[in-house]
């Protein structure tokens, strides 16, 4: 029987089984991975981490799940409740969804009900995945939006623009997937994979879909709609409780679910690797041994998010959105075609791998000598020039004169002057009035000399602060 005929075939209770595992990954794998990631990220910056609760701190996680519902739900004035409150389930729901297509395993038998590890298996399950990521982002904006503040919009928006980029690069990287294994159905590129894995078939696309999975889920080096540096908190600032913890719940849900398509799509999904692959006829890859493959090529991705991380800053936004649409969707286009005109050749022409290894070669060294070919950028005249130092910024001006007195000295010294011009006719006026009233014209001239005076006189005048 097809996977398809025996996922047909489940009965109703063995369906129910699969789909509380299905949903149940999910939550248990956040809270592992954030114990973990605060421990990889501590061990990286010479901390031990979280170390209080239970053995060696990795219960740490488990008491914030419970302590996060009970916490004080603090709900903006402004903000519009229904769609508050909804925003948060829709970033949930469709990252616990896209895990239903993804094959965790071969046929295997469940209380001697033959089955696979496999919730659903659709003609199009490459789609179902991609559009469960992408309707996420509307939770995000609605989050932003709903909130009635600028920096939560802001962060929204930012998402809205982010995914927008790189779901694109997501998509192209993935078409060469489907031309090498004819279909869009995730059973069938794992099969497709038996005889080589496309993560080396197809580098450019892994690599590309590498950095499209790290953009899509919000994750440093690219987190920038969460940029506390000058979003505060992000599209979440305003969510608290258990509506905060279920935005944490999707971020780290969708980084599973990336890292499993990646493993499905170009690691060889369930299968071995090589040496273990070839003991004993590939007993290996049969039975319950698979899914112990696939969550270990799923955790070594994880565990690229942690270190990137811990390794690299975060990017600026118009670098991010250049990295997007002038590198990873130009050199997906590119790479695209070329890997529809290599699989036109070898259906259709009488050409061996190695022939195209050389013409490809060929090719790749004639554009590396055109642009050795190409001028250099020419550069403006030399008296257009900002004068640049050792650190490259510019340098004041070598006719640079810094002003004696602050704008607030300089207004307390025109008070001064006009207050000495009306003094004579003020004292002729008023022969009559006490000597205290008088201006010693010593001091009016050493106020005009010297602006600090002028300005501690002011200071004086304006009392304690």
């Amino acid at each position: 029987m097809t996977r398809a005929e025996l996922l047909a075939d489940d009965p109703l209770w063995l369906i129910l089984i699969k789909c509380v595992v299905i949903l149940l990954i999910g939550p248990i794998l956040t809270i592992l991975l954030i114990v973990w990631e605060r421990k990889a990220v501590g061990r990286m910056q010479n901390r031990p981490g979280p170390n209080r609760v239970g053995p060696g701190g990795y219960l740490q996680s488990l008491a914030d799940a419970i302590k996060l519902p009970f916490k004080e739900q603090i709900i903006p004035d402004t903000a519009d409740r229904k769609i508050y409150f909804l925003a948060p389930v829709i970033a949930v729901v469709p990252a616990l969804i896209g895990l239903a297509a993804i094959p965790f395993g071969p046929e295997v038998s469940i209380f001697g009900e033959r089955t696979v590890l496999q919730l659903v298996d659709l003609p199009v399950g490459v789609l179902l995945v991609l559009a469960g990521a992408s309707i996420g982002v509307y939770g995000i904006v609605l989050a932003g939006w709903s909130s009635g503040s600028p920096y939560p919009l802001l962060g929204g928006l930012r998402s809205a623009a982010q995914v927008i980029s790189y779901e694109i690069a997501m998509g192209l990287s993935i078409v060469g997937v489907a031309l090498y294994a004819g279909s869009l159905s995730t059973g069938t590129i794992v099969d497709a994979q038996q005889t080589g894995w496309f993560f080396w078939l197809l580098p450019a696309s892994f690599v590309i879909y590498l950095i499209s999975m790290v953009g899509e889920t919000n994750r440093a080096p690219f987190d920038l709609p969460e940029a506390e540096s000058e979003l505060v908190g992000g599209f979440h600032t305003e969510y608290s409780s258990m509506k905060f913890a279920m935005f944490f719940l999707a971020e780290y849900v969708n980084m599973v679910i990336v890292s499993a398509f990646a493993t499905t799509l170009f690691l060889g999904g369930y299968m071995a690797p090589w040496p273990l692959s070839t003991i004993g006829d590939g007993v290996l890859n049969t039975g319950w041994w698979p899914m112990l493959w696939f969550f270990g090529k799923m955790f070594v991705l994880l565990f690229g998010f942690i270190w990137l991380r811990g390794t690299l800053p975060r990017m600026r936004y118009d670098q991010f959105m250049k990295l997007g649409w002038k590198v990873l969707v130009p050199a997906s286009l590119v790479w695209l075609v070329l890997v529809a005109g290599i699989r036109a050749i070898r259906n259709d022409a009488d050409v061996s791998p190695q022939q195209i290894l050389i013409i490809g070669g060929v090719v790749i060294v004639v554009l590396v000598l055109l642009t050795l070919l190409l001028p250099d950028k020419k550069l403006p005249e030399d008296e257009d020039l900002v004068p640049i130092t050792g650190g490259g910024y510019p340098t004041p001006p070598a006719d640079l004169k810094v002003p004696t007195a602050t704008p607030r000295q300089q207004k307390a010294l025109k008070a001064r002057t006009k207050a000495d011009k009306k003094q004579p006719a003020a004292i002729a006026a008023g022969s009559g009035r006490s000597g205290s009233d008088s201006v010693d014209p010593a001091r009016a001239d050493l106020d005009q000399a010297d602006p600090d005076s002028a300005g501690a006189s002011k200071e004086d005048g304006d009392g304690t602060v």
